[in-house]
């Protein structure tokens, strides 16, 4: 780093995070770790799955973020006869009676796909795909997406009828899977309030496209110890059914562990939550605090894990 520019950096972001929290409550009641967690996955240029009941504002959170970042935002409503076309964009005959790419609403900084695991599979890996690449081909042409790119995909319970669940390797593409809970009593006393009153309250964009890629670039340079590193590889390996230092718990109750892609994302996130407070490097603790929305929906347990009830949660805090 050089050091007083990105030092100066690193205060801006922690300044920016606390406004952007500020900004998105005037809308969004509670939610503040969900919140922290969507803006570490924007900085550290990864993608998210957002995962809870109908009901539980997953939409409107989206929205409100990309309103407050001042970033182009399209929805896609994902239904069992979505095809890729309809995400990626086709070719069309114009009045020229040539061929011109449409682009599809993938083509934006911040991409909803609401419900992705209602529909089919092939529609499912045509948006993979594209978060993946960071481009869309078609007929032999690139096209790029626009830069910064996101995509935050909901997803329903898999125990609700009608869901595809998404195949472990396209998972492991999403950076954070994040839990959204039911309100609380006080939160959803005001929610309610807020939501009936007819009042709307105007968001202020903060920040811009230009400075969350300096945002990113400057993430990908924070330095991190040795230590930490090391930590946060023994941590992936105690996933690991098959590896000698894996956990009793992970024995037992595990099926597939996390790759080395759960690596790179647990560090990326720990410096990204380091400079949310102000830190210049991060630490054991920073990996610890991130380390279930990194892990959730990397570990696949067996049959034992369902039928005594064991949670995925259970075994990432025990693991820590």
């Amino acid at each position: 780093m050089s050091k007083e520019k990105d030092t100066e950096l690193i205060k801006q972001l922690h300044s920016d995070y606390e406004l952007v929290q500020k900004e998105i409550s005037k809308k969004i009641v509670g939610q503040n770790n969900v919140v922290k967690h969507l803006l570490i996955s924007i900085f550290a240029n990864g993608h998210c799955l957002l995962v809870g009941v109908p009901g539980l504002a997953k939409t409107l959170l989206v929205n409100t973020l990309s309103e407050v970042m001042d970033l182009t935002f399209k929805r896609i409503q994902f239904t069992p006869d979505l095809m890729p076309s309809d995400i990626i964009g086709a070719e069309i005959l114009n009045e020229n009676r040539q061929f011109q790419f449409n682009k599809g609403p993938v083509f934006a900084n911040i991409v909803l796909a609401d419900e992705i695991n209602r529909t089919p599979p092939k529609t499912q890996a045509a948006l993979l795909e594209a978060m993946q690449e960071k481009k869309v081909t078609m007929a032999g042409e690139n096209h790029p997406l626009p830069t910064p790119f996101f995509v935050l995909a909901t997803q329903n319970p898999i125990e609700q009828e009608g869901t595809y669940p998404l195949p472990e390797a396209q998972l492991d593409r999403f950076m954070f899977n994040i839990a959204i809970k039911y309100p609380s009593f006080e939160e959803e006393v005001k929610i309610v309030k807020e939501t009936t009153s007819g009042k709307e309250a105007q968001l202020q964009g903060i920040l811009s496209g230009e400075k969350i890629l300096t945002y990113q670039a400057l993430i990908k340079k924070i330095p991190v110890a040795d230590n930490v590193i090391e930590y946060a590889v023994k941590l992936i390996h105690k996933t690991r059914t098959e590896e000698i230092s894996a956990a009793e718990v992970v024995k037992e109750y595990v099926q597939w562990g996390a790759g080395p892609r759960a690596s790179q994302n647990l560090i990326l996130a720990a410096k990204c939550h380091a400079a949310f407070n102000n830190k210049f490097s991060p630490d054991i603790e920073d990996v610890k605090a991130i380390a279930i929305p990194v892990l959730r929906h990397r570990l696949i347990l067996n049959y034992k894990a369902e039928a005594e009830n064991i949670s995925v949660e259970n075994i990432i805090q025990q693991i820590l």
